[in-house]
């Protein structure tokens, strides 16, 4: 069995499903789960339908309507009949939506959240569902939510394994093709739906793959496959043929866009490759992440972090920095929920890196020069090199400040202004 996974950019437009309907036809093997996100920006239009009804001065039918509206353009496109059941069917759920936002009494933005946006799936694969059994692509629509069980942590659920795979193991042909939904799932207790959090429909992927013991897994993107760059920031970057799971959680951790560590867990667990093709380009083979060596080929792989703070802390009387004063710091950064990105000690100093995600470096600086003094840089960059070779960072350190410099045998990393 394969599990193949579609994002939103690939059916951002009814071109794009026509696209992903050309891939299926392809597809010889007749034993096929997809799973398929929201279309285009959906999850950031109905992010904001969220935000207005929690805004007691918004009105939440405006952003709405532009949801609706995205999602009639859609069907005019794939269904010129405007009799056609799938109207009714979008209909449906736009209702039971509404309905939700109108009786809703929760203030919790992360209950609201999972309940509001979860549609953004539901409708993607209900239209991309049916354009395809339209089309001679048979296949069986299956809600998520009763696959994928996990606990009450709105918006960054936990999976609960043994559950999901006697549901997924139980609803799940094993001929034929299925299309389901990334992200979502649903609390086990009250049946709420919930959601994955970051990187939610490659791991849905991966839950399924685990559970059905698949062969493989295919992430559809619009480009080639996994570079040893990021192409937007970096010139010429290598096409890589193949990358260890080790590998590729090291490149996370290190905040390459390549997969989310979460997504590769349970795939490592059962050793079933992952592949990263381009939907626009089926000749290309591109990128498998699975067992073997780090990368292939082996070039340096740059990762670029921008707008980090850097922030070197030394004892008010001087004395050392021990293992228990860096612990105090540590929780520190914990509490204002400081994305630690680098490290770096010394006997009287201790200097981190770290992303500022939520705007509180200012709480944190008020109660770390209680207790320490500080010094620190805004808005830095943060170089990751892996594999690099002796030259690999001149022009870098050429052309910036190196503010920090940290070496280890496989891993380069620079801090610039």
């Amino acid at each position: 069995m394969k599990v193949y996974k579609f994002g939103g950019a690939s059916i951002k437009d009814a071109e794009g499903v026509r696209n992903l309907k050309k891939i299926l036809k392809s597809e010889s093997d007749n034993s096929l789960l997809v799973v398929i996100s929201a279309m285009g920006k959906m999850t950031n239009a109905l992010e904001e339908v969220v935000h207005a009804a929690l805004d007691p001065e918004r009105d939440w039918q405006k952003p709405l309507q532009l949801v609706k509206d995205f999602h009639s353009v859609m069907l005019s496109d794939l269904f010129p009949d405007s009799m056609h059941p799938i109207y009714a069917e979008v209909a449906k759920f736009f209702s039971k939506l509404e309905y939700f936002l109108k009786s809703n009494k929760s203030g919790q933005h992360a209950f609201v959240y999972d309940q509001v946006v979860c549609y953004g799936e539901l409708l993607s694969t209900t239209i991309v569902s049916m354009y395809l059994q339209e089309n001679g692509v048979q296949n069986k629509w299956l809600d998520a939510r009763y696959c994928i069980i996990t606990d009450a942590k709105y918006r960054d659920a936990t999976v609960d394994w043994e559950e999901s795979m006697k549901a997924i193991q139980a609803q799940v042909d094993r001929e034929g093709i299925t299309i389901t939904q990334g992200f979502i799932g649903s609390e086990k207790q009250n049946s709420f739906s919930t959601t994955l959090g970051r990187e939610g429909s490659d791991y849905t992927a991966a839950i399924f793959a685990y559970c059905l013991d698949a062969d493989t897994v295919i992430i559809w993107k619009d480009v080639a496959g996994v570079y040893s760059a990021d192409p937007r920031v970096f010139e010429n970057p290598t096409l890589l043929k193949s990358i260890s799971y080790k590998e590729a959680i090291e490149l996370a951790f290190y905040g390459a866009t390549v997969i989310h560590p979460k997504t590769l867990q349970p795939l490592q667990g059962k050793n079933i490759p992952l592949y990263v093709r381009s939907f626009t380009d089926l000749n290309q083979t591109g990128t498998c992440v699975g067992v073997g060596e780090d990368i292939d080929p082996k070039v340096p792989c740059f990762i670029l972090k921008e707008n980090q703070v850097l922030l070197s802390l030394s004892a008010l009387d001087f004395s050392f920095m021990m293992e228990d004063t860096i612990g105090e710091v540590f929780k520190l950064l914990h509490k204002y929920k400081m994305k630690v990105n680098l490290i770096q000690s010394s006997a009287i100093s201790f200097t981190v890196c770290v992303s500022d995600m939520y705007d509180n470096l200012e709480k944190l600086l008020e109660e770390l020069q209680k207790h320490f003094r500080v010094r620190y840089n805004t808005n830095v960059k943060l170089y990751t090199i892996r594999h690099f070779q002796p030259d690999t960072g001149k022009t870098i350190e050429k052309e910036n400040e190196v503010l920090l410099r940290q070496q280890s045998r496989e891993t380069l990393q620079l801090i610039v202004r």
